[in-house]
């Protein structure tokens, strides 16, 4: 990964949710220069939002670090079918789960299905959000707060609750939050919202489950090249993404998932728990 993306992308659209394929540039999501140590080996992962961006990329990680993956997804069958082929490319095992966490039912669904075809499950990475950005608080409609917090938190919830009827000691939560959840957006009010919530989460489960031996953190990225960018945001924004951030650039996800290996691996993270790492470009935060 030592190739430098380029600073900026052309100004571009997407319908929703977008894929990766017709991105421009490409976004490095598929772990081609990580090289695995065997951190994983044996473990069951189940990945939210798993088809593409940053979840494509933890995905392939974990299975290069010798996890068999499940992976939960909206309705991006092409980009869910190619992460599945760089899974299985490692030798390891990949489900594929089609369907919206929005729904409450789906949520155990997807739980029970990983369980069954991988036997269990070891480590839950909730990575699935969704955006729509706004001008105002008056533009923001009860749908869209509903929905947003439907999709970021409470499949997040969901999701944790059936999984913890089937993880033991040593398991692993990562939830994906964002730079906005710790200071805000004035364009995306309800995501913020969802994305502190999620820091809230993973506080209050890190100490609900530490006597279970089951660690819980999360991951709060800056600016990241994904298939969310084009396809949530009007062209001119995507043309100047990431270049606010000290390094004037927006990650690809490949600099991010490594981030979701140290914390899955209790070889590497056995003493933190209720953590916020954010990878966020040489932007410093107070505190």
């Amino acid at each position: 990964m030592s190739e430098q993306p380029n600073s900026t992308p052309p100004p571009q659209t997407q319908q929703y949710p977008g894929e990766s394929g017709q991105m421009t540039p490409e976004p490095r999501d598929e772990m081609r220069d990580y090289v695995g140590r065997g951190l994983l080996e044996g473990k069951r992962a189940l990945v939210t939002g798993g088809d593409s961006g940053i979840g494509r990329a933890v995905a392939v990680a974990f299975a290069k670090e010798g996890a068999d993956v499940a992976v939960a997804y909206l309705t991006e069958h092409k980009d869910a079918q190619h992460t599945q082929e760089l899974v299985e490319r490692e030798g390891r095992r990949c489900v594929t789960i089609p369907g919206d966490l929005a729904d409450a039912r789906h949520c155990d669904e997807v739980v029970e299905r990983t369980v069954r075809e991988l036997g269990g499950i070891d480590v839950l990475v909730n990575n699935i959000a969704t955006q729509s950005p706004v001008q105002s608080l008056e533009e923001l409609s009860d749908e869209q707060w509903e929905r947003t917090f439907a999709v970021n938190i409470h499949s997040y919830f969901r999701v944790t609750r059936a999984a913890l009827r089937h993880m033991g000691e040593g398991g692993a939560i990562v939830n994906t939050s964002s730079i906005n959840g710790l200071r805000g957006n004035k364009t995306l009010i309800d995501y913020s919202a969802t994305k502190g919530a999620v820091n809230a989460f993973t506080y209050s489960m890190a100490q609900v489950l530490v006597d279970r031996r089951i660690r819980v953190n999360a991951v709060a990225p800056g600016p990241v090249w994904t298939p969310l960018i084009p396809s949530t945001f009007p062209e001119e924004k995507v043309a100047s993404f990431g270049e606010q951030v000290p390094m004037k650039r927006a990650a690809h996800p490949d600099e991010i998932a490594p981030s979701y290996v140290f914390f899955a691996a209790d070889r590497l993270s056995s003493y933190y728990t209720g953590e916020v790492l954010a990878p966020i470009g040489g932007e410093t935060l107070p505190g």
